[in-house]
């Protein structure tokens, strides 16, 4: 009778496993695959091989705290010769004296987690069974059977493996470009991801049902949208707008997700104070992404936030044009969230592609405060019963504003404002290219086309099927070149007649800071011509100063300033608004790399910047980080005032850890200053 079969060692074959599964930046310690696709373990034995004739081999796998067949959270297969679709599997791929070369292969539909697999080697009537030891499972966009498939190699490398990216703030008129450091295979990330998911409220109700679920990406989006923030979990990030950060830090010094979600862990799942809409979604992307769901962060510019649902956010304005009373509906300057790709086998076909997730807590769906997914195509079509969230979406790029001016008599008139139109410009990073893509035709036909009209027919959305009047008098506001912190600038009201009447008017201009959430600050500007005369069929531009003296010290850190025009004619009746936003340029961080960027060799970053403003800067600090760069987040802090119109310069150590493209992240603040960002892309070479 043939000796018993022992087993001596069991080779994970990290490396080639990292290299095939898009997993090498995570498998340097463990195994990390993907699921649908095979990944190789190589069994040593002791004394002698394994025999085909007369050895059984049977593997067994495992997740979550109490695996059963039955959910798909535990499975039980021999070694064959045909690999079975849509089962696990194990065959030989090779054999050597005692060592054996296996496949083994997770069905495209099994739930993502850590896994425990096992083995049981029989001879006759003897059997041993060997723990192999773990490894994580990820989604696959690279297998066509898994519902995260992406079929473009270019779009998997930006929305599943790229570790740095952009998020844009300003305004419609203004955009900006923040870079972000996503950093998802970063040391300890995909650890921190999977404890997320392991203490959400489903989880800890019910872990069987919560682990099998993880085998749809829907599930899991879910499930991630809602544990981003905090408001009914132990989720990562504490929402604050008023600009009183003082026991925590400002949502605008962030400038990745690796420290947010570092200092989750190490405070115990304690809430990390404080994060705002690109925060919450830059942290969704960074754990979505290393889970292996394809993701971008978007941003939606005039974004409604409308809580009633009737697609229709009322300002009731003062004789002044100032807004009164409730603001809880409210236009945000621009929003932030993400889509993630995969089919929807829980909707009827053609809603698969990008879905919208918004984990900024804004509203509760099914009692929690998470949104989505729901699919982008449903929010352009109009359908709005379509699963999660789709009327809240499709307000958000959607809805009707309606301005009221309340007279000190208690009379209410309805004001013209053509200047604010909601869902303008949503924009993402283009594919590996660090532009701006406008995909605001994903969520919304051309304005005016058959189709829109159609959309919002399905959505009933009666306010936008009434007809447009068409105004008389125009009014916009325009702004001039060079609106840098620290400057004064002019903007102007532009007002046309295009009627054949000289027109008596009052002209109220204000100009005041604002969050990017629509809170108005302080006054930094104002004018008001009571008897303001329009020829018949003219042109006038009225002219507002605006000084850096006023602004200072009530800018936010949004560095928004929001100017309102009301031009009212009392002989008419008529009351016509016009606002624009203001975004004011930071200065710009110089970077420049000293030294030859090699792999596993120090490297230099000089950063600097120069002061703009007339008086010196004080509590001076750069932070840097960058994936690939640096291990964690380094800050330098400056103890000299910098002078007017001085330039401050620090040298930060690198050391370029992977091959390739990277970013360098950089934040600026100082006491006058706040949230400067500047980025550097730096190639490092083979050692």
């Amino acid at each position: 009778m043939a000796e018993e079969l022992v087993l001596e060692r069991c080779d994970l074959e990290l490396e080639a496993n990292g290299r095939d599964h898009h997993t090498a930046d995570l498998c340097r310690e463990r195994l990390v695959v993907r699921r649908g696709q095979p990944f190789r373990l190589t069994l040593h034995f002791e004394g002698r091989g394994y025999e085909a004739s007369v050895d059984s081999l049977t593997f067994n796998t495992a997740t979550g705290p109490a695996p059963s067949e039955e959910v798909g959270t535990k499975a039980r297969f021999a070694l064959s010769a045909a690999v079975e679709e849509g089962a696990w599997t194990a065959a030989v791929v090779g054999q050597q004296e005692g060592a054996l070369s296996l496949q083994i292969s997770a069905p495209a539909h099994a739930p993502i987690g850590l896994y425990r697999l096992s083995l049981e080697a029989s001879t006759g009537y003897q059997g041993s069974s060997f723990t192999l030891g773990h490894f994580i499972l990820l989604f696959n966009a690279w297998c066509p059977a898994d519902t995260v498939y992406l079929d473009s190699d270019e779009e998997r490398l930006e929305y599943v493996l790229t570790q740095q990216g952009f998020i844009y703030q300003g305004s419609a008129k203004f955009i900006k470009s923040v870079p972000w450091n996503f950093g998802q295979f970063e040391d300890g990330i995909l650890d921190i991801c999977l404890m997320l998911l392991d203490i959400n409220p489903k989880f800890l109700r019910d872990a069987n049902r919560d682990c099998s679920r993880r085998s749809s990406p829907v599930y899991v989006g879910r499930v991630v949208s809602g544990m981003v923030n905090c408001n009914d979990d132990q989720g990562v990030l504490l929402g604050r707008w008023d600009n009183n950060y003082g026991d925590g830090i400002s949502p605008m010094f962030w400038i990745g997700s690796v420290d947010i979600l570092r200092r989750w862990k190490t405070h115990g799942c304690q809430r990390v104070k404080y994060g705002q809409c690109w925060v919450f979604a830059a942290v969704a992307c960074t754990v979505l992404r290393c889970l292996g769901i394809p993701t971008r962060v978007v941003t939606n510019y005039n974004s409604a936030h409308d809580q009633n649902s009737n697609l229709l956010i009322e300002y009731f304005r003062n004789e002044f044009g100032e807004i009164q009373g409730d603001k809880s509906e409210m236009i945000w300057n621009f929003h932030c969230w993400v889509e993630s790709w995969m089919t929807r086998p829980d909707l009827e076909p053609g809603y698969e592609g990008w879905q919208a997730l918004d984990p900024t807590p804004q509203e509760k769906s099914e009692g929690t405060y998470c949104c989505g997914p729901v699919p982008v195509r449903a929010i352009k079509e109009g359908n709005l019963s379509t699963k999660y969230d789709a009327p809240f979406v499709f307000a958000e790029v959607n809805a009707d504003v309606i301005d009221w001016i309340c007279q000190e008599d208690g009379s209410v008139h309805k004001s013209v404002n053509r200047s604010l139109v909601v869902g303008l410009k949503i924009s993402t990073k283009r594919v590996g290219r660090d532009e701006r893509e406008d995909i605001t035709h994903t969520y919304k036909y051309p304005e005016g086309s058959p189709e829109e009209r159609e959309a919002f027919a399905r959505a009933n959305h009666l306010n936008k099927l009434a007809e447009k009047e068409e105004t008389e008098v125009a009014m916009r506001i325009r702004v001039g070149d060079g609106m840098n912190l620290g400057s004064d600038f002019d903007v102007f009201a532009h007002i046309d007649n295009n009627t054949s009447q000289a027109r008596a008017c009052r002209l109220m201009l204000c100009a005041r800071t604002v969050s990017y959430n629509g809170v108005l600050g302080p006054e930094c500007g104002t004018k008001d011509l009571l008897n303001l005369s329009l020829e018949p069929f003219s042109e006038k531009s009225v002219t507002l100063r605006i000084l850096y003296d006023k602004y200072c010290d009530c800018l936010t850190e949004s560095n928004l300033i929001k100017v309102r025009a009301l031009l009212m004619e009392p002989a008419a009746d008529s009351y016509l608004l016009a606002e624009r936003d203001i975004y004011l340029e930071n200065p710009d961080i110089k970077i420049r790399i000293l030294g030859e960027p090699k792999q596993n060799r120090k490297l230099v970053a000089e950063v600097s910047l120069r002061n703009p403003l007339a008086v010196p800067l004080l509590d001076c600090a750069f932070t840097v980080e960058g994936a690939g760069l640096t291990e964690e987040q380094k800050t330098v802090e400056i103890q000299d005032p910098v002078p007017a119109g001085e330039e401050v310069k620090v040298r930060v150590d690198l050391l370029p850890l992977h091959v390739g493209r990277h970013k360098l992240v950089v934040n600026f603040q100082c006491d006058k200053l706040k949230a400067v960002k500047g980025f550097r892309n730096v190639i490092i070479g083979p050692a």
